[in-house]
């Protein structure tokens, strides 16, 4: 097991079994986790329901191939796919699976991402300057890396970027001070790139909230993975996939994820009859149930032991009705 795999806490482990076991009980299940990441959490879930299958997604092949050894164990009950999850439907299809029992979606980096400099995502570790800005959680795919967008798209793409993806509230003036920057010589380092933003930032408010390029970086990343556009594709065909009973978890890290999330699984749990009908036809009932209040949040030992759960959000459902 490498020194990553050994430190990789899965955000919420205890909430996630309880909300997904239940649906898994039974045999021939199949749970699909659609970010497999390091595997933790399939391990924990693979553990706690023997009679599961697990169809395993992850678009980062060194990812899945760490999975892929933590789950030797169940070798048996796994498959274990390289894919973008919106690729769930033929996923499915290729492994003639017509309906699945529990959905895990555990959005944003894995901490093989996170602890990899080589893998351009650092923005706060000395080594990270000679990192190429690459950005691609699946650096065989076709596409712009980050290094592409910086040193390409003008002030105003730039600014709407930090903005929509990061909620980052200097997002003009990073984006300006890019700009000038790459006028100089092109951006193609995470540590040249990271100064740029760190100067551009205001003195009275940098380092309020982690470093001043982390919101840059998760905006670039999310651009670069066309992460907001893989997660609206998904949701509905994860919620169309799953068998009565199924159950759907969404890890998400980001206010506008968890906004998304929050938006498709309450339209789910809502009747489609109209207002003032006093009885509900099956047809137009919710074909859901919301199975959280708002957003469960990490508690307070998690928090103290694990500072990357941080920012999750959960959210989950559970399908009614065909």
């Amino acid at each position: 097991m490498t020194t990553t795999t050994a430190r990789h806490r899965p955000v919420m482990m205890e909430r996630v079994l309880e909300l997904l076991t239940p649906a898994l009980s039974h045999p021939k299940a199949v749970l699909a986790d659609l970010t497999l990441g390091l595997g933790g959490h399939a391990a924990a879930i693979l553990e706690a329901c023997p009679e599961a299958r697990l169809i395993g997604l992850d678009r980062d092949g060194q990812a899945l191939e760490l999975a892929r050894r933590r789950l030797a164990a169940f070798a048996g009950r796994t498959r274990l796919v390289q894919a973008v999850f919106d690729r769930l439907p033929q996923v499915l299809a290729q492994a003639g699976i017509g309906q699945i029992d529990a959905v895990l979606l555990d959005l944003g980096l894995s901490s093989l991402q996170i602890d990899s400099p080589e893998r351009c995502f650092a923005y706060a570790r000395p080594q990270a300057g000679d990192a190429p800005l690459d950005m691609r959680m699946d650096a065989t795919a076709d596409g712009p890396t980050a290094a592409d967008i910086v040193n390409t798209w003008p002030v105003s793409d730039l600014a709407r970027l930090l903005r929509q993806k990061a909620d980052e509230i200097h997002a003009r003036r990073i984006a300006e001070a890019i700009v000038a920057a790459r006028q100089e010589a092109p951006l193609t380092t995470t540590g040249r790139l990271a100064e740029v933003v760190d100067a551009a930032v205001p003195p009275a408010a940098r380092h309020r909230s982690g470093h001043n390029a982390k919101r840059t970086f998760q905006a670039l990343r999310m651009a670069v993975n066309r992460e907001s556009e893989a997660l609206e594709a998904v949701l509905p065909a994860a919620l169309a996939a799953l068998a009565s009973g199924g159950r759907i978890v969404v890890l998400s890290y980001h206010s506008g994820e968890d906004r998304l999330v929050k938006r498709v699984l309450a339209a789910a749990a809502q009747d489609q009859a109209p207002l003032g009908l006093v009885t509900v036809p099956d047809h137009l009932a919710a074909r859901f149930r919301l199975l959280t209040n708002g957003a469960d949040k990490p508690c307070p030992a998690e928090l103290a032991a694990n500072p990357r759960s941080t920012s999750a959000r959960l959210r989950a459902a559970e399908r009614l009705r065909s």
